[in-house]
């Protein structure tokens, strides 16, 4: 620590070097950042105490195919089952969304009257509950979706069909809080019934069913039950927990954890060549100074430590501001990823801040410890004297 002064004064001894190499290492590990939070949050998160009672259960093939409504009476016999709720993905195309994807939010059709048995952390006063139940053309909107697209109550919603032959008109009435990331808008699901009946099909299929649980212990033997009662049917189902079925949802993407993990080697590696030449130049312009120290009597092991701190401060100011944009992006990102994500989980939390900072202390040493250690290595040449001659 007594060298620190020097080692934070040769840091910046360049100032712009020091600048360009502290910016491009920040906004680097920023989006490194990012891509370690997401995921954090998408594979090694906690679910949240009511969500990890939830079990989904859709066709096996994809969960664009349906199955059989008699479906939900026999998941709700299998021994642990508390309640089961059938709802659609309705899609559908709000305002000019068409253009505009800031319109895009989910859109489900649901069994109103077992919603709030199954989802039982939904915030909503009571009026609103019983108003929606009770009014087929009724709707419920997530506050952070009825922030965005303007919504409040008694505000008529006009969704034009695309996968369902048919367009809804619904009134808001209500607005809901969650803790677990499903934001959207909830409406009935007799709408699409009576949208297919009117169409001459009679709709005995479902889209997906979601479980609830007992407890903890009843859950991996329900997800077990339910797959091989309807392995050899007609329709065999997956049923997975809610937190993964976020991610599944999310696989339309592609192999998500794949394209994250290569995206963060591809960045991590491209941080360490920009830091490896920037310090490589750096110490190339040093050699005399390194022979000054030696004469002065610092030791090959001091000039070593001297260069890898100055390395490993630049490497860290760049990685606590970068920490500091990344917390701001991932805020961003959760907001656009509430319905699949608790907004929460998505942020730097303690062990992707750990990791981080581990990755900016190995960029730091892995990209100064080469040329450290040849600078430390150059010998100090004494002044030379003819053979024939004696110094005087």
């Amino acid at each position: 620590m007594r060298f620190l002064p020097l080692i934070l004064k040769n840091s910046l001894r360049n100032r712009r070097r020091s600048f360009l190499t502290i910016s491009s290492l920040a906004i680097s590990l920023c989006l490194l950042g990012v891509l370690m939070a997401l995921y954090y949050a998408l594979f090694l998160s906690e679910p949240k105490a009511d969500q990890a009672l939830r079990l989904i259960t859709r066709h096996k093939v994809s969960i664009t195919m349906v199955m059989p409504l008699y479906y939900r009476e026999k998941i709700r016999a299998v021994p642990g089952v508390r309640e089961v709720v059938t709802w659609q993905w309705f899609g559908g195309l709000y305002k000019n969304e068409a253009r505009e994807q800031r319109y895009f939010f989910p859109r489900f059709g649901v069994e109103a009257n077992r919603l709030f048995e199954v989802y039982r952390n939904f915030e909503i006063p009571e009026e609103q509950k019983r108003a929606f139940i009770s009014d087929r053309r009724a709707c419920i909107v997530s506050r952070a979706v009825a922030k965005a697209q303007g919504l409040n109550l008694g505000d008529r919603v006009y969704i034009k069909g695309n996968i369902f032959p048919m367009d809804l008109d619904l009134t808001v009435k209500g607005i809901y809080d969650m803790d677990d990331g499903n934001d959207g808008l909830w409406f009935h699901l007799e709408q699409i019934e009576e949208g297919l009946k009117r169409l001459g099909s009679n709709r005995s299929f479902a889209g997906t069913f979601t479980i609830l649980a007992n407890s903890l212990e009843d859950v991996p033997r329900i997800q077990k039950a339910v797959d091989e009662m309807f392995a050899n049917s007609e329709a065999p189902t997956r049923t997975e927990t809610e937190q993964a079925f976020a991610v599944s949802f999310l696989a339309f993407l592609g192999n998500i954890k794949l394209i994250l993990l290569s995206i963060c080697a591809a960045v991590t590696f491209t941080i360490l060549l920009v830091a490896a030449n920037t310090v490589a130049m750096s110490v190339r312009e040093r050699v005399r100074e390194v022979g000054v120290l030696k004469t002065l009597g610092f030791t090959q092991q001091k000039i070593l430590a001297l260069l890898l701190g100055e390395s490993l401060a630049i490497a860290l100011a760049g990685g606590a501001i970068g920490l500091f944009l990344a917390q701001g992006l991932c805020r961003v990102l959760a907001a656009g990823l509430s319905a699949f994500v608790p907004p929460d989980q998505v942020a730097i939390r303690t062990p992707v801040f750990l990791a981080l900072l581990g990755v900016s202390l190995l960029i730091g040493l892995a990209s100064s410890a080469v040329p450290a250690w040849n600078a430390s290595r150059t010998p100090t040449m004494g002044p030379s004297w003819p053979a024939e001659e004696s110094p005087p």
